[in-house]
């Protein structure tokens, strides 16, 4: 635990693109536990915990905090995480915070993802009236009823009553301050971050309607209303959330055929895609998002410099089908035949003269086709 950081857990590969994911008032980030693993395939994720709930410490807010300030807090962990523009999606008072971030810190916040909240939460009385009871009593009562609020009847997440159960109360009623003053609804159009509202049709918190007028005010929005859902729907229902959550985020599959498609042309992507299986479309989907969607978009290096290092590497290999397309993908990345020459003549230094003869004869005929000719 630190007194000046919320507590957190980082999952997934540090250079992926940043997701943050916010909890519910009363949760921890085991709130996330069935849906951040999965995520993590093609994100950094970082959940973190409110003041006084899971590891975070009490004294990170205090009477009459607000949303705001629970923002700030997020904002100085992705700091000190070097996290500079990420994805959020939160859960409740999590979402408020990405509503806030959306709107006051539009240049942070590339994609939200708002679930089973609100732009509004019933107005103050009843926050007020919560807070001072905790303060009073501490939260074991709110725990008893904690699955009536947060799950269908039948069921209910152990660990989460709990860590609900063993959140600090003057955190929490810090936290019910929060929500007692946050009113986003006369800002909603000022998002401009592609947002994706998910409802519970169940939730007796946050009703279908409170995510419908966001959506209806946010310009682009997604709604998605799931059946079954309470309030803590990634707990209730992960999978559904995770599908909705990955068609959201994972822009790296558009993203990596759009660059396919200008590396190595419209005709060579239209005859993949042809001939397509069953059997071989989760690999295709595999190649479109991590090839293209993530390393081909990472500007580290230009496209010229990735050209020229993926022709090396196919010359090593003796992919020579490959190192043909390859070939023509570096002149439309702007490759002169001379430059093409000459990589592959460092092939021979490295890779051995059989390889770069080889090489060079596959480079010859390619070179010998009229230039915007797009060839298999």
């Amino acid at each position: 635990m630190t007194e000046t950081l919320l507590n957190h857990r980082a999952e997934g590969p540090a250079s992926a693109p940043p997701l943050l994911l916010g909890p519910s008032l009363g949760t921890s980030y085991a709130l996330w536990d069935e849906v951040a693993p999965e995520l993590s395939a093609a994100h950094r994720v970082v959940r973190w915990d409110l003041p006084g709930h899971g590891g975070s410490a009490a004294g990170l807010i205090g009477p009459g905090a607000t949303v705001g300030d629970l923002a700030e807090l997020v904002l100085a962990l992705a700091d000190a995480l070097g996290i500079e523009r990420f994805g959020y999606a939160g859960v409740s008072l999590g979402g408020a915070v990405g509503l806030h971030l959306a709107v006051h810190h539009p240049e942070r916040v590339a994609s939200l993802a708002v679930i089973c909240s609100s732009a509004h939460f019933n107005g103050a009385g009843p926050w007020e009236e919560r807070a001072a009871l905790v303060r009073h009593e501490g939260l074991a009562g709110l725990a008893e009823n904690a699955d009536a609020r947060w799950f269908t009847p039948g069921f209910t997440v152990p660990r989460l009553v709990r860590d609900h159960r063993e959140a600090d109360p003057d955190a929490y009623a810090a936290c019910c301050d929060a929500l007692a003053a946050f009113d986003l609804r006369e800002r909603l159009t000022e998002i401009g971050a592609p947002t994706l509202l998910i409802a519970g049709r169940e939730d007796p918190a946050t009703p279908p309607a409170h995510l419908r007028q966001i959506a209806d005010a946010v310009p682009g929005a997604t709604l998605v209303e799931l059946p079954g859902a309470s309030h803590l729907a990634p707990a209730q229902c992960p999978e559904a959330v995770l599908t909705a959550l990955r068609a959201h985020f994972d822009g790296g599959a558009r993203r990596g055929m759009e660059v396919r498609r200008e590396v190595l042309g419209d005709a060579h992507v239209d005859r993949v895609q042809a001939r397509q299986t069953p059997f071989t479309a989760r690999f295709q989907d595999f190649v479109a998002r991590y090839a293209w969607g993530e390393v081909w978009t990472d500007p580290t290096l230009s496209r010229r410099e990735r050209s020229m290092i993926t022709l090396t590497a196919l010359v090593a290999h003796g992919h020579h089908d490959e190192l043909a397309m390859h070939v023509r993908a570096a002149r439309r990345n702007g490759l002169t035949p001379e430059e093409i020459g000459a990589v592959l003549l460092q092939t021979a230094v490295y890779c051995g003269v059989p390889a770069a003869n080889s090489a060079f004869a596959t480079a010859q005929r390619v070179l010998e086709e009229p230039e915007e000719e797009d060839r298999p």
